[in-house]
């Protein structure tokens, strides 16, 4: 037990560290992109450092199984170095017992990662993006699902226009059950809109058949001067892709609120394939982790005195690299519907697992 625990602790320092690096490395990558990006807007040193802190946070962790590799094997190299390995298996441990804590203490990590982590980055991730779209622009356009439907915002220098739709088509171009509420300058409600469909083209969106009502207008009576109309074109600055890329970006959504989400946003009409797949990937993470232990083991794990220690560290990284493309090509097919939901959240982790085990096997005798 006290062996398992050596382990599983110097894995652990080993993990922390290479996650610290790795997060300051993030932060002045994209403090330095956040600069030039900005450098129009007068954005000064400190306001460019909280966006960077906001961003960076969801860039490290979807890099924790490059992480949990890099620390798999400078715990390997370390111990072969010091010849700990061979001491531990002459005192009659074989390479899967030693295996046994940095594995459960990769899986706990992977735990954590989920339901802390995610939403922690979730959360900076949203502020980020709703803080740079305000600079880009200088307005505001955001976009969320109720129970009810789909709510939008688009900005413009005359004002901001608020849009509730009870659905929508799958590439959110035609909206059914629209109202429209438009606000001036100084916050005021100036009309509201009403109509059975609006569809989004050439930059405006096309209303069909509806009524109007002109609102704060001294000496009128919304009632009495409310209006029909047959068509109507509203100027708006949203695309499709915007529109979708707001829904379509999971990693801004907490893990614990990711199912309900899902169950707001098949009602609204729209896919849900990528939000499914991301969710069964994140509960697949402990395993992906554990995995990434297990291949840094199968690849590091020989006496140093051996020779070709470079040689391992570059395959040891390379089948990294090769399990996390081959998990984002699995996502994308995924989401895409080529492959059911599972195969593709689960399927890259348990090969890697399944792969590493079997190498494991045949280079142990034990």
């Amino acid at each position: 037990m006290i062996l398992h625990f050596y382990f599983g602790r110097r894995f652990l320092w080993m993990f922390l560290a290479i996650f610290g690096s790795f997060f300051a490395l993030t932060l002045l990558t994209e403090a330095t992109g956040l600069f030039g990006q900005f450098e129009d807007r007068s954005i000064g040193v400190t306001d460019t450092l909280r966006l960077a802190m906001l961003k960076a946070p969801a860039a490290v962790y979807q890099l924790m199984s490059m992480i949990t590799i890099l620390a798999s094997l400078m715990l390997f190299l370390g111990l072969s170095r010091k010849s700990e390995l061979v001491a531990t298996r002459a005192a009659g441990q074989s390479g899967l017992k030693i295996l046994a804590a940095p594995v459960v203490v990769a899986m706990l990590l992977g735990v954590v990662g989920v339901v802390a982590f995610n939403p922690l980055a979730a959360t900076a991730l949203r502020q980020f993006e709703s803080e740079t779209g305000r600079y880009k622009s200088g307005s505001l356009s955001s976009f969320s699902l109720s129970r009810k439907g789909l709510w939008l915002r688009q900005g413009s220098d005359l004002g901001q226009t608020v849009i509730f739709a009870s659905r929508a088509n799958f590439d959110a171009t035609r909206l059914s059950g629209v109202k429209f509420f438009e606000f001036g300058e100084t916050g005021i409600v100036a009309r509201r809109i009403e109509t059975s469909f609006a569809v989004l083209k050439d930059g405006a969106w096309h209303l069909g058949p509806g009524k109007f009502w002109e609102i704060n207008h001294p000496g009128q009576v919304p009632d009495k001067t409310a209006k029909t109309f047959v068509t109507m074109v509203l100027p708006s600055e949203l695309t499709s892709d915007q529109i979708l890329d707001s829904f379509g970006d999971p990693s801004m959504i907490s893990i614990w609120e990711m199912q309900s989400f899902i169950d707001r946003l098949e009602r609204s009409g729209f896919s849900t394939n990528k939000h499914r797949v991301y969710f069964q990937i994140e509960l697949a993470t402990p395993v992906l982790l554990a995995a990434m232990v297990l291949i840094g083991a199968a690849l590091s794990m020989r006496h140093a005195r051996s020779g070709r220690t470079g040689i391992m560290v570059l395959f040891t990284v390379v089948a990294g690299l090769a399990v996390f493309i081959f998990q984002d090509f699995a996502q994308i097919l995924g989401s895409n519907g080529a492959i059911p939901i599972y195969a593709a959240a689960w399927g890259p982790p348990a090969s890697a697992a399944l792969f590493a085990l079997g190498l494991l096997l045949h280079m142990e005798d034990g």
